[in-house]
């Protein structure tokens, strides 16, 4: 089920030069599934397994934060349309501020008007960036243009603590994803500069560290397994409650879903996805992707930032040719 063109394209792309390893899975409407895994943990380090956890970085948006706050609203918890204030009355108090009326719905797809991210590891412990997170008087642009954000996603990790009552690191994870994973059967990710080791089993992103390990907007560990049937359960049911996953695969504003990066010129699963199609990628080198039109789901997790972020690895036009091979078949 995975074209031998696809495989080909992953065994040139992993080795010096680019990531230590890649895994591929493949699932479509009728429940068929195919996997395949290439090369090492670390450079140097042992063969993969396919059982490996691996870190998923902005896949933590859809996979749990964006996922958990639907579940609260079906569970009549929050409103997508609620303004933040309204779970977060501490949020910017006495500051004179858009961002306290901003909404969840706003959070989720991006177009609350805050920016895209703040050097929040270097503030302090996780402590004081929590209490200073709430109170930082943020530039809020105007609501409405499509502005990736990691600031609102960990605004919205902090409203699901607020809703569920207790912290995000606690929140129930089905099997295959984690945010503990076992170090020894863990893909490596980047000799990190801040940090000054080799990051394995770790959070790769900093504030998502400094923040105790999981935030909003990072954090989530997952196997290829455990993330592949993420993908199958948006593909064929079962994600949510049929109401809530069609609002997380259909266009709530241009180019985003409430969950996801809708089908669009340019986007990371290539030019040969139906319309209907929807994904998201991790900066570590991970992405998923649903297609609903085709019949076919699919997942790829690399480690490109391994052992640097700063080399010239092209991770979107890998994932491109994975998707267009797939579509292709």
């Amino acid at each position: 089920m995975i074209p031998a063109r696809t495989a080909e394209l992953l065994r040139a792309a992993v080795g010096p030069g680019g990531p230590s390893a890649a895994a591929l899975g493949v699932v479509t409407a009728d429940g068929q599934r195919d996997t395949l895994v290439v090369g090492h943990t670390r450079h140097g380090g042992p063969a993969l397994t396919g059982g490996e956890w691996w870190d998923l970085a902005s896949l933590t948006k859809p996979l749990f934060t964006a996922r958990e706050v639907l579940r609260a609203a079906e569970d009549g918890l929050l409103d997508l349309d609620d303004p933040l204030a309204r779970h977060l009355p501490d949020l910017a108090w006495m500051q004179e501020t858009p961002l306290r009326e901003r909404t969840l719905r706003q959070l989720l797809t991006h177009t609350a008007g805050l920016g895209a991210w703040a050097r929040l590891y270097t503030w302090g412990d996780a402590a004081t960036i929590r209490a200073r997170f709430l109170q930082e008087p943020w530039e809020v642009g105007p609501a409405g243009p499509v502005r990736y954000s990691d600031l609102g996603y960990v605004l919205l990790g902090r409203v699901l603590e607020r809703v569920r009552t207790h912290p995000l690191r606690n929140f129930p994870l089905e099997p295959g994803l984690n945010f503990t994973p076992d170090p020894t059967h863990t893909v490596s990710t980047e000799v990190c500069a801040w940090r000054e080791r080799l990051l394995t089993g770790e959070t790769h992103d900093e504030n998502a560290a400094a923040l105790g390990g999981v935030a909003g907007h990072a954090g989530l560990f997952g196997t290829l397994e455990g993330t592949l049937a993420q993908a199958e359960r948006l593909l064929r049911g079962g994600w949510l409650s049929p109401a809530a996953q069609q609002l997380a695969l259909t266009p709530q504003v241009p180019e985003r879903t409430l969950a996801f990066v809708h089908a669009c010129p340019g986007w990371s699963g290539g030019s040969l996805c139906s319309p209907q199609a929807a994904g998201h990628t991790g900066f570590t080198g991970t992405g998923l992707w649903v297609d609903p039109t085709r019949g076919l789901a699919w997942v790829l997790l690399t480690n490109r930032v391994h052992p640097t972020r700063h080399g010239h690895f092209d991770i979107q036009g890998l994932r491109r040719a994975v998707g267009n091979t797939l579509a292709a078949q």
